[in-house]
């Protein structure tokens, strides 16, 4: 992964963001072969729009804040909090990336925040971005919940 990429981890599958719009259809038809191709990722919990939803808004988070956001959807070792934060280490640029760790399956929620991503992004504001995400995952929108975390996180962002 290149500085700058964002990505979309669910499980095994990783999903880059493309930055022009004709490279929707290439993604979409990339998802496909990769659902088809790999059994194990037909048991991912989006299907190719949501997918294609979740990258455009990593994508748009990226560009209004200059910070690096990613998204990893699957299981998290215990201590929970310790695995998300060692995944955050693993983003490049971790100073300034905002991970967003979701396990369905255990019912858990981690923001994580680089240095100077959290001079921007307060504590405070994640919580309230988690909040939001949680209502939504309980009403069943996994990928809804996700997207509206990044926007507000986003928002309350700003650029730099």
């Amino acid at each position: 992964m290149t500085a700058g990429e964002t990505r979309l981890t669910t499980g095994d599958a990783v999903v880059p963001a493309e930055s022009d719009e004709t490279a929707v259809e290439a993604r979409e038809a990339a998802i496909e072969e990769h659902r088809y191709g790999q059994p194990e990722v037909l048991e991912g919990p989006f299907g190719t729009r949501q997918l294609l939803r979740l990258d455009e808004a990593l994508r748009t988070a990226d560009k209004a804040t200059g910070l690096t956001f990613s998204v990893y959807v699957g299981e998290l070792e215990e201590p929970v909090r310790g695995h998300a934060e060692r995944m955050h280490l693993q983003l490049p640029n971790a100073a300034s990336a905002v991970l967003i760790a979701v396990s369905p399956n255990q019912r858990v929620l981690e923001v994580v925040t680089g240095g100077d991503a959290r001079r921007r992004v307060p504590d405070r504001d994640a919580k309230l971005a988690a909040l939001s995400m949680v209502a939504a995952f309980g009403g069943g929108d996994l990928a809804g919940g996700i997207i509206s975390g990044l926007d507000q996180i986003a928002t309350r962002a700003g650029r730099s």
